[in-house]
């Protein structure tokens, strides 16, 4: 399998993605894009920052690329996320699976982004219009 695993200060590119997770062999593609919403609970979200504990970051990211490919015969997995100061619709996040079938590609997927959010030691601080909060990225 191949993987690509990035953690960025830089915006996310959604076709560069998808250019690199086809293959000839890939039947199914499953794409999961995050945005920067703007509300949290109620409140307006003025804008996301996030930080990273790279090097602990990156070898989960891998694990759970690892773990993933031990369930579900998948070809490609790419995992990018952002670092720094994001603005409402920018995207923090991007998960592509590629594999001979939807199935597992739509199954891998879904199962990368549900584990990095509860493993990966990446936070964000919301901004509102009345003040700010350090909370897990992913809760």
């Amino acid at each position: 399998m191949t993987t690509q695993i990035q953690i960025l200060s830089t915006p996310l590119e959604i076709q560069s993605a998808i250019y690199w997770i086809m293959s000839p062999e890939s039947g199914g593609i499953d794409i999961f894009i995050g945005t920067v919403r703007n509300t949290t609970k109620g409140k307006a979200v003025i804008r996301l920052e996030f930080e990273a504990y790279e090097p602990m970051a990156l070898a989960e990211m891998e694990k759970i690329v690892t773990q993933a490919e031990e369930k579900w015969p998948i070809q490609k997995a790419l995992i990018h996320h952002r670092t720094g100061v994001l603005e409402i619709g920018e995207i923090p996040v991007l998960i592509a699976v590629s594999a001979a079938h939807r199935a597992a590609a739509f199954e891998a997927c879904r199962y990368i982004i549900d584990t990095l959010k509860q493993t990966v030691p990446i936070w964000k601080k919301e901004i509102f219009e009345d003040g700010e909060v350090w909370v897990a990225a992913h809760p």
